[in-house]
């Protein structure tokens, strides 16, 4: 339980969060779910950085992708402190809206051509030109080409990664200028954990199958122990198999959105106060 929360690749997730990620690996017992709990209310780190909400609920603006890798948002973590040992306090990131999939780099010093040369690198040149980029309107100029669609009425999505990566990476440092080094291990767990909206995690929605885990090498688990008895041949033919339910995979996230959304809406409409 330790190992999956705050280990190497551990996001300090909540503890229903925790239990699931658990359970994917083969391990389960019947307190599972409240062990789970109650260990992220004795952890420091959680307690230390966990959310605190100060802003009123206001209405709910919600922006769907039908497919993945074509609607992406892009927003900057800005003036990170202190600065990294190599002065780097940006962090870009851009997260895809259907897979909830989050690709970042951090940069000392942050220009439009940088920005244009991630959205190159990072996107375009690893999934495919997008059909719409969505952004807040930021001060550095970014161009975009006709043929996309500029949307920068909410970036809702990419706002909540922001948070839950710097979430993730405060309390993965020991030292206040190692967060650099701890980048990769957050956004290993990001991608690898699950998400509410979309009811699978954003590996599981791009490459077919759930990732194997540190904690599933180091002490073993049911996953592993079958993969190793398993031929080769059956096991290339099982990957296949994956990989051609993918689409099925991903359409059951997209009415888990839909469903997502619909609740979100209808909660948030009797917050609101008019």
């Amino acid at each position: 339980m330790r190992e999956v929360h705050a280990g190497v690749c551990g996001p300090h997730m909540r503890g229903h969060m925790l239990a699931h990620k658990i359970m994917r690996t083969g391990y389960f017992w019947l307190t599972m779910e409240t062990d789970c709990c109650q260990f992220v209310q004795r952890c420091p780190e959680c307690q230390i950085h966990g959310d605190l909400i100060h802003v009123p609920p206001s209405k709910l603006h919600a922006l769907t992708s039908p497919w993945p890798f074509s609607v992406w948002g892009i927003d900057i973590i800005e003036l990170i402190s202190p600065k990294y040992s190599s002065s780097h306090e940006f962090i870009l990131v851009s997260i895809n809206y259907f897979t909830k999939w989050v690709e970042v780099a951090s940069y000392a010093r942050l220009t439009s051509s940088r920005v244009a040369s991630f959205i190159i690198s990072h996107i375009i040149c690893r999934y495919g030109v997008p059909h719409e980029l969505i952004s807040d309107r930021g001060r550095y100029g970014i161009r975009h080409h006709r043929s996309s669609v500029y949307k920068p009425q909410t970036n809702g999505a990419v706002e909540v990664a922001n948070k839950n990566i710097k979430r993730i990476l405060w309390r993965m440092v020991e030292m206040s200028r190692d967060w650099l080094e701890k980048l990769p291990f957050a956004l290993w767990a990001y991608r690898t954990s699950f998400r509410t909206s979309t009811g699978a995690t954003p590996y599981s929605l791009v490459y077919g199958m759930e990732v194997g885990l540190p904690i599933e090498i180091e002490m073993g688990s049911l996953r592993v122990a079958l993969e190793e008895q398993i031929p080769k041949a059956d096991w290339a033919q099982a990957r296949f198999d994956q990989l051609n339910l993918l689409d099925e995979r991903r359409l059951r996230a997209a009415d888990s959105v839909r469903a997502y959304l619909r609740n979100m809406a209808h909660a948030f409409k009797k917050r609101v106060k008019p």
